[in-house]
């Protein structure tokens, strides 16, 4: 596909149709420049020019100055080698968001009392297109608990039918929107059990749909087990989950919810009736 050579033919490519900012809705800088931002993933912290043109299909010099304005503005930083990663000021934003959000707000004296009871780290996550979002996490203390953490904290990202909130959160939506995720995703495998068959993803949904608790048996990566359930929203729909990571060899599939899925459930039905309030 040639590139475009116009600054707004630049911005269009990068995210689509711009029939809207032809007509003065949108501004084709700013959706470019946003574009940019979204190209820094943890699996791609650093990007060069020519790597970030390539994927947006613009011009090396318009994506050039585009990426030296986010500098500028601080939500991009260069190193030695000219290459540009995302910059604090961008945590900053997203931490502004989350903390705004008022299902964080709610469930984190909860989240703090399931820690405490279980010593396991506990954690709140979102579905966010074919990912799990995680918006909380509390760091748990117990024996080999740092290993399973996986060193993920706020704002990670990890494939829904790899983790057991993912699972929770996909068999939670309405049918019609179940299937239109299930359609989309791109079954990743992360750990050595993860699903990589739609039936098979489709029947696990159904089981989870009726026990409201899911088990990841080293689905998310090896050694790890992972336990998790629904918090419902004012209208009784599943808006987030709640889960807990624990090392395979600590507890089995079965000791996992016999030990954990009472104190779990306990937590999310307080959190979904603070909801309500």
């Amino acid at each position: 596909m040639p590139k475009a050579t116009s600054d707004r033919d630049d911005a269009g490519n990068a995210s689509g149709d711009w029939s809207d900012e032809r007509s003065g809705r949108f501004s084709s800088s700013l959706r470019a420049g946003l574009a940019i931002l979204n190209c820094f993933s943890a699996e791609h912290p650093v990007r060069g020019i020519a790597n970030l043109a390539d994927e947006l299909s613009m011009s090396r010099s318009t994506t050039h100055r585009y990426a030296s304005t986010l500098v500028a503005l601080g939500y991009l930083e260069q190193d030695q080698a000219r290459r540009y990663r995302l910059a604090p000021r961008v945590v900053d934003v997203g931490m502004s968001v989350l903390d705004s959000m008022e299902l964080r707000g709610k469930a984190r004296e909860h989240l703090r009392e399931l820690r405490e009871q279980t010593g396991r780290t506990v954690s709140l996550g979102i579905l966010d297109e074919g990912d799990v979002r995680y918006i909380d996490r509390l760091r748990g203390w117990r024996r080999g608990q740092h290993a399973v953490d996986l060193n993920l904290g706020v704002g990670a990202r990890v494939p829904a039918n790899c983790s057991a909130m993912g699972k929770v959160l996909l068999a939670g939506l309405p049918e019609k929107r179940r299937e239109q995720a299930i359609a989309r995703l791109q079954l990743t495998r992360c750990g050595p059990n993860s699903i990589t068959s739609k039936r098979a993803l489709r029947a696990e949904l159904e089981r989870v749909r009726d026990e409201d608790l899911a088990v990841g048996d080293e689905e998310l990566a090896p050694g790890v087990r992972t336990l998790a359930t629904p918090v419902l929203g004012p209208h009784e729909d599943v808006i987030a989950a709640i889960g807990m990571p624990v090392p395979a060899d600590a507890l089995t599939h079965e000791e996992l919810v016999e030990v954990l899925g009472p104190p779990l459930s306990a937590a999310a039905k307080r959190i979904s009736a603070a909801l309500r309030i």
